[in-house]
């Protein structure tokens, strides 16, 4: 068991395994997206509160006490660390894409000077670190993320983040089409559910990127 074998669909069930990956420091990026204050606020309404909990305490448990860590070692190796939030530019939200302004949980009319907008303290930039804001689900497509990576001399990406089944699945895949090595970190992501989060990671796994915990990531860097 381990990265080469786990979290595959029914396309990479028999394919061989995929070859060691070696990670340049100098030339790979953490990028995180999204851990914004937004999504950590609970529900005044019970109902909603109950089914947001499992979420809730994923976060706070698990992703953003791994991410900080993650944080913690890239900056020690020396890897490029990145970070992109959403929210709008105009405070009436005229600038997010068709998609954010669609009816239901993706229309978040989120300014970007706002309190809940702003990323958690505990993933969020130190020095001079990028931070991008985009108005759409993919951080290359919503900012000029594209040319800061080319810019960087950047060639593999190690995604964290939230939400696995939105802006981590498109994000990953603009990166994949852009020619970067992407690597996912399982236990520094989260969808709404546990069952979206595992299927959108077999569904991204080997064709777009592969996905790996945060301790065998570790062991990915040259």
């Amino acid at each position: 068991m381990g990265w080469k074998t786990d979290w595959r669909s029914f396309y990479y069930e028999a394919a061989p395994e995929p070859d060691d990956i070696q990670l340049d420091p100098a030339a790979t990026a953490l990028l995180v997206i999204d851990i914004q204050n937004t999504y950590l606020e609970v529900s005044v309404d019970p109902v909603e509160a109950a089914r947001w909990r499992p979420f809730i305490n994923r976060m706070h448990d698990t992703v953003i006490p791994n991410t900080a860590g993650l944080q913690a070692w890239a900056r020690e190796k020396g890897i490029e660390v990145i970070h992109a939030r959403i929210a709008c530019l105009k405070a009436d939200g005229r600038d997010r894409s068709l998609s954010q302004k669609k009816p239901g949980f993706n229309h978040l009319q989120l300014p970007k000077d706002r309190a809940d907008a702003q990323i958690v303290d505990a993933v969020g930039p130190q020095g001079d670190e990028i931070v991008v804001t985009k108005t759409t689900d993919s951080a290359l497509t919503g900012t000029n993320l594209r040319m800061v990576l080319h810019n960087l001399g950047v060639r593999d990406v190690i995604v964290a983040g939230i939400f696995t089944d939105q802006c981590i699945s498109s994000s990953v895949r603009s990166l994949a089409d852009e020619s970067f090595g992407v690597v996912v970190v399982e236990d520094c992501c989260a969808a709404a559910t546990r069952e979206l989060h595992e299927a959108e990671l077999r569904i991204i796994n080997m064709i777009y990127c592969h996905v790996v915990s945060s301790e065998e990531v570790r062991g990915l860097v040259g």
